[in-house]
């Protein structure tokens, strides 16, 4: 899964000399939290956030009026608050790498440059969230179990296996090594909506030959 498949594409960006304000009023009709920053060649040189905006904004406890403030907010430029040389990820770089950027950094979102440095795209922690419903099968509904398997060839063979002979229908299948134990590892396998019989039955057959954790029905 590569960013530049989830990125969004139809990037706004704004130069270092634009106003806050101005900044502030592209965030609030284009519906987005961060705005990449860049060169008269569309090369990125910051991040400007609406967090930053508000941080640099006047208190509402101020003794300023309106046009004072009006008049401040357009002297404030957003190179005064942007964040110098952001993180950054390439198209082709994983989704998987980019949620883990943004985790490590406490960040929402991520600029997507090319191999110049100019800004082609933005991915952020909700394009991450889509591709995870996505992937993982939830909008449709059904059961989703997670087992516990040793990592030796031919034990997640047997679940399919056993899931297939019992006329389950898979989704989505996903899977990691235990952090306390790497000789085992989770396998978290979605299937398609049953009766409750079928529930019943498929649960109490996988229940007896693997070791189940959980069985839950979305």
């Amino acid at each position: 899964m590569l960013v530049g498949e989830w990125m969004l594409k139809d990037v706004t960006t704004v130069t270092e000399d634009v106003s806050m304000h101005k900044a502030g009023r592209i965030m609030q009709q284009r519906g987005v939290r961060r705005l990449p920053v860049v060169d008269g060649e569309g090369r990125l040189t910051g991040i400007v956030t609406e967090r930053d905006i508000k941080a640099a904004s006047p208190s509402k406890a101020t003794s300023l009026d309106i046009y004072e403030m009006t008049q401040l907010l357009s002297q404030i430029k957003v190179r005064d608050i942007m964040t110098p040389k952001p993180l950054r990820i390439r198209p082709g770089g994983t989704v998987e790498r980019a949620a883990a950027v943004m985790r490590d950094n406490k960040v929402g979102g991520l600029p997507v440059v090319d191999e110049d440095d100019r800004v082609v795209g933005v991915i952020t922690d909700t394009d991450i969230f889509r591709l995870f419903t996505m992937i993982s099968g939830v909008d449709r509904g059904g059961v989703q179990l997670a087992a516990v398997l040793p990592v030796e060839q031919g034990h997640l063979k047997q679940l399919i296996d056993d899931l297939r002979g019992l006329d389950a229908k898979i989704v989505s299948m996903l899977s990691h090594l235990n952090a306390s134990d790497e000789k085992k590892r989770t396998v978290y396998i979605r299937l398609r909506p049953m009766t409750e019989a079928d529930e019943y039955r498929i649960r109490d057959h996988i229940q007896s030959r693997h070791q189940l954790l959980y069985w839950v029905k979305d």
